[in-house]
């Protein structure tokens, strides 16, 4: 039996396994454990947006709002001409994400994906979203995505579009290399990890794409999805994450960013 027939095998058992839990034990929301809904109306609304204090271009925080940043500055002609996250990776928002990716709770994902929908009223979106031709989410390599039995950041794109009527396009995007898990590496060895990791549809050519995905660490990915983008001729990408964290660390200096966003 192959690896790849193993990995759908045990997607498949893991989603079945899922909804025969969800029989026997309701869900309890994410925020305070109460029991009725993966999500309660209470911690639904203690859910904090991201601060004002940022970097107009990159989206990640300051210590004040700033036009650019020192590394937006350092990288002026970088691939991702806009990104933000919608929120701060904290509280029901950090419990959500996690149950989502790891614990396979896909019902989270339009709970979730509401905050995304939440961010466009938030400017400069109502003006960039007029020139979005297609959102499409960050990739998963395809052996990843068989063993996971989905990518959490599709599932949030897809609800996205859902509930903001925006045209969903999964395909333009591939993950045409697996790379090694991004725990414990600092921003530079990130941005090698994933370098040439993505390649895009010729589809992309001449519109401007609006990335997606869960949280947004050190941009290195997103950058990298961009470029493939790109590369691929497209005009513009532009990136709208679920959460970031407060206070980005360039150098990590010893901080796992990953383990920093788990439970």
């Amino acid at each position: 039996m192959s690896n790849t027939t193993i990995a759908r095998l045990r997607g498949d058992l893991v989603y079945w396994s899922t909804i025969a839990l969800d029989l026997f034990f309701p869900p309890r929301c994410v925020g305070c454990r109460q029991a009725g809904s993966w999500l309660c109306d209470g911690c639904a609304q203690a859910v904090e947006p991201t601060s004002e204090r940022i970097c107009e271009r990159c989206g990640r925080p300051q210590t004040e709002r700033t036009a650019c940043c020192p590394r937006c500055l350092h990288e002026p002609d970088g691939p991702l001409r806009f990104a933000r996250a919608a929120t701060q990776h904290q509280g029901p928002i950090r419990g959500g994400i996690h149950q989502l990716k790891y614990g396979r709770v896909t019902a989270l994902a339009p709970l979730l994906a509401r905050y995304l929908v939440a961010a466009l009223e938030r400017p400069p979106w109502p003006l960039l979203m007029r020139y979005v031709d297609g959102v499409t989410p960050v990739p998963l390599h395809d052996l990843r995505r068989r063993e996971r039995g989905y990518n959490q950041a599709e599932l949030l794109a897809q609800a996205f579009c859902q509930q903001a009527g925006l045209p969903f396009q999964p395909n333009w995007i591939h993950r045409q290399r697996m790379t090694h898990s991004q725990v414990g590496l600092n921003a530079q060895e990130r941005k090698a990890n994933v370098a040439d990791a993505f390649r895009a549809e010729p589809l992309v050519q001449g519109r401007t794409v609006l990335l997606v995905d869960d949280v947004y660490t050190t941009g290195a990915t997103l950058a990298a999805c961009a470029t493939a983008a790109m590369g691929a001729g497209a005009t513009a990408v532009f990136a709208l994450t679920l959460s970031a964290a407060q206070k980005f660390d360039d150098d990590a200096s010893g901080v796992d960013l990953d383990r920093a966003f788990a439970l």
